[in-house]
């Protein structure tokens, strides 16, 4: 993880808005190193998704750009492949054949049909999905249709693997086990990742940066934390290692008393393994009003 491959240099975006223009982000600027992995965290509104979209090529910087292997970027394209908090696939292809789209797409002129389906097959093995080539993405469970959304986005074999919370909308058990397979893929392949999450442990156990953004408008990086854990990572054994609640308490930290909102309640935050994120607190907030209304009520 030597070259300094992808860039952000000084991007900013506005959007028209009812009064003037809304300025989302404020002179972003990343050097990420080839092979490494990436998370992007904040609050809502903070333009994470935004900077994710303008890597993608799906939107455009209003000042500053992209720069890939000393190309900019400007569009979309296979070397940037995305995963959605949403898995995306068609409903009525089997897994081997929402897979098999990407790759006819990318490699139709470059492998045979025999080469494609041995590409397919490999990429499914990955993600653990090789005994559910035929069935169709009703048959298959939540954190199984993610499965194969990150296998048809590897397939494509992108220079950066986007994701934009590919595991929010999973149970704790999925997500866990998800976030396992990520990092055996991310050990075997050494691709470049960049992940927005709103859940700390994640980020902490799945990066070698964490990059804070500041709330919006006008956002941008507000700090970034190296991980220096060894890997492979064990979440049972770190869970009681120091240097890895250091770094849990570091990120709370910038999320609650750094860029701290007005609506958040005054009183530190209470949280438990698997369950800090920045919208925890809010929730538990909304919570106690929505109590307090009905005791009023009643």
């Amino acid at each position: 993880m030597q070259k300094e491959y992808l860039t952000l240099s000084k991007v900013s975006i506005e959007f028209p808005a009812k009064q003037g223009t809304f300025k989302a982000l404020d002179e972003v600027n990343l050097k990420i190193r080839e092979g490494e992995f990436i998370s992007l965290i904040g609050h809502s509104g903070c333009g994470k998704s935004t900077v994710l979209n303008i890597v993608a090529g799906l939107l455009h910087a209003t000042q500053g750009g992209v720069i890939l292997e000393g190309k900019e970027v400007n569009e979309p394209g296979p070397d940037r492949a995305v995963v959605f908090q949403n898995h995306s696939l068609f409903p009525w292809l089997t897994v081997y054949e929402n897979v098999e789209l990407a790759v006819k797409q990318v490699f139709r002129k470059q492998k045979s049909k025999k080469e494609m389906d041995e590409w397919i097959r490999h990429n499914l093995e990955l993600v653990h999905m090789s005994h559910a080539l035929d069935k169709r993405p009703a048959e298959i469970s939540g954190g199984m249709k993610q499965r194969v959304g990150i296998a048809r986005a590897l397939a494509m074999q992108p220079k950066v693997l986007l994701l934009d919370e590919p595991f929010g909308a999973l149970d704790a058990l999925t997500r866990a086990h998800l976030q396992d397979s990520l990092m055996e893929i991310h050990k075997e392949l050494e691709n470049t990742v960049i992940m927005i999450t709103h859940d700390v442990d994640e980020a902490v156990l799945l990066s070698d940066r964490i990059v804070m953004m500041t709330n919006g408008p006008s956002a941008t990086i507000g700090d970034i934390l190296d991980i220096n854990l060894p890997r492979p990572r064990h979440r049972v054994k770190l869970a009681d290692n120091a240097e890895y609640n250091h770094l849990r308490s570091e990120v709370l930290r910038f999320l609650y008393e750094r860029q701290k909102r007005p609506e958040e309640p005054s009183k530190p935050v209470k949280t438990t393994a698997g369950s800090a994120t920045p919208e925890a607190g809010e929730k538990a907030e909304e919570a106690k009003t929505e109590s307090r209304k009905s005791k009023k009520v009643a």
